[in-house]
């Protein structure tokens, strides 16, 4: 296989499921974490709060009919994937604004969490076959 064939697409989209699960599990892995360590648990909270508002808007964007038909659903879809972590960052420093260490812990276990779903999605994509 040529290396640069790995980063060749068109490629069929994978499901969302799996990245997402795995960035919760990260997310339900640290609350005995928060608990023990002694961090503020309101931090865990916020952090899950805001995992899962993140993962229910982008649950609707996916339900848009993308494609080049349709170009303003595209232009949603798209924006609206930008606005997710946008948003998440204006509560986190909303919130550490008011309590630094409350913004502190949610907003490293929120950046954790996304990172291992992004980390899984660019594998699982950049794994399959391109078209």
């Amino acid at each position: 296989m040529r290396v640069a064939a790995l980063f060749e697409t068109p490629r069929p989209i994978p499901s969302r499921v799996v990245p997402a699960l795995a960035g919760g599990a990260v997310v339900a892995l640290a609350l005995p974490v928060f608990l023990v360590a002694g961090w503020p648990f309101a931090g865990w909270a916020l952090a899950a709060v805001l995992w899962l508002a993140a993962q229910a808007f982008g649950l609707l964007l996916t339900r848009l009919r993308l494609g080049v038909g349709n170009l303003a659903a595209s232009g949603v879809a798209g924006i609206g994937m930008m606005f997710r972590p946008l948003a998440v960052m204006v509560v986190v420093i909303a919130v550490a604004a008011s309590d630094a260490a409350l913004g502190l812990a949610a907003g490293l276990l929120y950046a954790l969490a996304y990172t291992v779903e992004l980390a899984l999605s660019l594998t699982l994509y950049f794994g399959s076959e391109a078209r």
